[in-house]
């Protein structure tokens, strides 16, 4: 029960199906294996536009996903910061990147990830779904395969020249690279959420926005799905955990009438009772990274490597993004033109990279919040992250961390104070250009993604290399080159 591909993903969301899709696309043999039978549940519905008009598009499936009905959003409404009124930013972040190209869809997972998994199957992968992995097969210190059992039951072997680990926050195999996860000392936070049938929508053109407003108690997310189906979440510290394992559905409905803004939205609308969105689900712990990210035959991608904070919608772009990076690197070694170590460092820097951006933003953002009376805020500002997690997060941060809490506290208050002004004079609305533009905090976080959508829809490489002796990207978007 033995067969031989050039490459197995673990996991079939979005991480594992644009990395098996990537690879398929150059002719190589790709085995996906999935636990699940889609369509299948999952959290994390609102995307950027990275995702759907850069990430989809070098995929071949951009125009599916357009036709498949999701909501657009423009951009986000936020109660935030130090105006006690919501104020809007679009992703009309550039001029080279008109509408359409500047929005991007709230979607449910279950849909979303299906058409990608589809499509995978289209390029011509194997996927196997019901078919979870037992172990990863090692030889002479070399990842060579994995172990899995079949739909029926019955144990098979996949050897591979190349395993991606595509499974998701509760990976069992991600052990096999790098050790323990880090979990972040700052975004030490608890989500419990649940779903409304419908709710009122904010005013025209920003219906289908995502709605992020701070409270006493940590923050609320409100994104609209469908005219009759409305993601909610509340965000707040992990001391509410008892409370919230005692009665999850009072808890999450008592946090969201403590928020006036998101609560009437929701007067006098019922909760969903449509399956899977009848159930109050809670998610703890969720921020974490990998201290290495590959070993020789095998690398991590999505939540299986890391995970930031929802505040941003971030999550699918990072996993979308990360899984392309090792694509990259798989297709680059099995056609001999990078050698594979080299390749693979090019993968991890990047994807390191990436998540240090919005990590770093998404202090300063929380640092813009100016509720010093709540518990919530006030331990925001004063966490440190550099006393548990200093080595991780400078190693993949490249010296965004100095270890010097004086330096790191200066650092977010900057960012913080620059997005706080850009913020006011958005809410002035007196500037033809988006005042978020001019700041250096955001640039940084839309940088990769804005550079992903202009390869995928006017081809070539407008990718600058990270440094001097990086490499740059194939015209297609699939491999490495050497610079």
């Amino acid at each position: 029960m033995t067969s031989e591909y050039d490459l197995v993903v673990v996991g079939g969301g979005p991480a594992g199906a644009t990395a098996a899709t990537a690879v398929a696309l150059r002719g190589h043999r790709v085995l996906l294996l999935e636990r699940d039978t889609f369509p299948r549940y999952q959290i994390g519905e609102s995307l950027l536009p990275a995702t759907v008009h850069g990430l989809c598009r070098l995929l071949g499936v951009a125009d599916e996903v357009a036709r498949a009905g999701f909501t657009p959003k423009r951009g986000g409404t936020m109660r935030w910061g130090r105006d006690p009124l919501p104020w809007q930013f679009s992703f009309s972040m550039t001029p080279r990147l008109p509408e359409p190209t500047a929005t991007a869809f709230q979607v449910e997972r279950s849909r979303f990830d299906e058409i990608l998994l589809r499509n995978a199957e289209r390029v011509g992968v194997q996927v196997r779904e019901g078919s979870p992995v037992r172990r990863v097969l090692s030889v002479g210190g070399r990842v060579r395969g994995v172990e899995y059992t079949d739909r029926d039951g019955t144990a098979r072997t996949a050897q591979a020249r190349y395993v991606i680990d595509a499974s998701g926050n509760t990976s069992r195999i991600h052990s096999q690279v790098g050790g323990a996860r880090v979990y972040s000392d700052f975004f030490r936070n608890l989500a419990v959420f649940g779903y409304y049938a419908g709710g009122r929508r904010l005013p025209e053109p920003d219906s289908g926005n995502i709605f992020c407003a701070a409270f006493d108690a940590g923050w609320l997310w409100y994104i609209p799905l469908r005219d009759d189906l409305t993601s909610v979440g509340a965000v707040i510290a992990p001391e509410h955990l008892a409370a919230v394992q005692r009665d999850p559905r009072g808890a999450w409905q008592d946090m969201i009438k403590a928020c006036p803004e998101v609560d009437r939205l929701l007067t006098d609308v019922p909760l969903a009772t449509e399956p899977p969105y009848d159930r109050i689900r809670v998610r703890k712990d969720y921020s974490y990274w990998k201290t290495s990210l590959w070993v020789p035959g095998m690398a991590l991608a999505g939540d299986s490597a890391c995970f930031v904070d929802p505040v941003l919608s971030s999550g699918v772009h990072l996993a979308t993004y990360g899984a392309l990076l090792a694509a990259r690197a798989v297709n680059s070694a099995l056609d001999g033109s990078v050698p594979e170590e080299r390749g693979f460092a090019e993968f991890e820097a990047r994807y390191r990279r990436e998540y240090g951006v919005f990590y770093e933003f998404l202090i300063a953002f929380y640092d813009m919040e100016r509720g010093e009376d709540s518990y919530f805020w006030s331990a925001k500002k004063i966490t440190r992250v550099g006393l548990g997690e200093a080595a991780a997060f400078a190693e993949l941060a490249g010296g965004l961390v100095s270890g010097d809490t004086s330096v790191l506290a200066a650092e977010r208050s900057a960012g913080a104070a620059e997005l706080d002004d850009a913020v006011r004079r958005l809410a002035d609305g007196a500037e033809r250009v988006n005042p978020l533009l001019s700041t250096r905090i955001v640039a940084d976080t839309f940088r990769t993604g804005n550079d992903l959508q202009e390869q995928a829809l006017y081809g070539g490489s407008p990718d600058a290399p990270a440094a001097a002796d990086s490499l740059t990207v194939a015209a297609d978007g699939l491999s490495w080159l050497r610079p």
